[in-house]
């Protein structure tokens, strides 16, 4: 008889971490990290889903260390990324769960089910997390933002999902229980997921940053409360100008706000991840290339979940033999 990966009672001391993390991490970001609106409740999620692992993340990479200083932070590329991986793992993450927990109740077959996933942390990702928070932070139409988004999402996507299928197909083979959104183990599975996808993703997003495809981390005093530009945006400005009215001076740094004798740079020209542009000095083929190598991140993921894990299975049916990966309970 097979016993679980690990006993139950470390899967209840990880939620206890978890909770106790996301605590932190809420209370900080909305009482003393100016980080936006928007990447507020992604590092809420993305906690939510990873625990004291994304606690450590947000703190190295976040946090703003002291009063005034979260622009000069936040600044280095490798964390300017960290903030476009975690706008992801928001919401191509959360439509995945959501999706997993719904054809579970349905019982769908896995082989099924992961396109179902797939296509509900696209739909999720691109037009609620992207598009429609892009649209405040670009002061464009939604329609617009949507095209803006379109390419960069499915880029995100492909790689989140390279991650996350392998992990979940491969766990849940081992243990079908974690099929079901009402066992533990189905939070477990997805947290782990989820910490897969976003290691994977990373350096998908790191690119899309730095060509200006998609918004790195912010800060709320450089780009207003919900990524909105603190500046008003003039009315002669084109519709849909990248980043409108965001390259303005900030309103000057009080002294306390000097950090390593530095006065903090408080606009998003010193945020070089935030100076997105659309990608437009970015060439066809370079995105072409970049989009094939996310499909083929994809079908590696998806071979990996064939090749360690079944497709085949259903929650509450019983699992075929399948080399090592016998059931808890299941006799030999």
């Amino acid at each position: 008889m097979n016993t679980p990966l690990f006993p139950d009672y470390l899967l209840w001391v990880w939620f206890g971490l978890t909770a106790l993390s996301v605590a932190y991490v809420a209370w900080d970001l909305f009482t003393s990290t100016p980080e936006m609106k928007v990447m507020k409740y992604g590092w809420v999620l993305v906690t939510l889903y990873t625990g004291p692992v994304g606690l450590l993340i947000y703190w190295f990479s976040c946090r703003e260390p002291a009063p005034g200083t979260h622009e000069q932070f936040v600044a280095p590329m490798w964390k300017q990324a960290v903030g476009s991986t975690i706008h992801c793992a928001a919401g191509d993450a959360t439509g995945i769960i959501v999706a997993a927990a719904i054809t579970g109740y349905f019982r769908l077959r896995m082989g099924v089910d992961i396109w179902v996933e797939y296509l509900a942390g696209f739909v999720f990702g691109l037009f609620i997390f992207q598009a429609l928070f892009m649209k405040d932070m670009m002061r464009m139409s939604y329609g617009q933002a949507l095209r803006e988004s379109f390419l960069p999402e499915w880029m995100s996507m492909n790689a989140m999902m390279a991650g996350m299928l392998p992990t979940m197909v491969i766990l849940m083979s081992r243990d079908m229980r974690a099929m079901e959104a009402t066992s533990p183990w189905f939070w477990a599975v997805m947290s782990a997921a989820t910490l897969v996808g976003v290691v994977v993703s990373y350096p998908v997003n790191y690119w899309l940053v730095k060509n200006q495809l998609k918004h790195g981390m912010g800060t709320e005093r450089a780009l207003g409360k919900g990524g909105a530009s603190r500046e008003e945006v003039s009315p002669a400005a084109p519709a849909g100008h990248p980043m409108a009215g965001m390259h303005h001076a900030a309103p000057a740094v009080p002294a306390a706000s000097l950090h390593a004798g530095h006065t903090m740079a408080a606009s998003a020209h010193d945020m070089p991840g935030m100076a997105m542009g659309g990608g437009r000095h970015v060439s066809s083929g370079r995105k072409a290339v970049v989009t094939v190598l996310t499909l083929l991140m994809l079908a590696v993921g998806y071979w990996l979940a064939t090749r360690y894990g079944d497709l085949s299975m259903r929650p509450g049916e019983p699992m075929m033999d399948m080399p090592g990966m016998s059931m808890p309970g299941h006799q030999m």
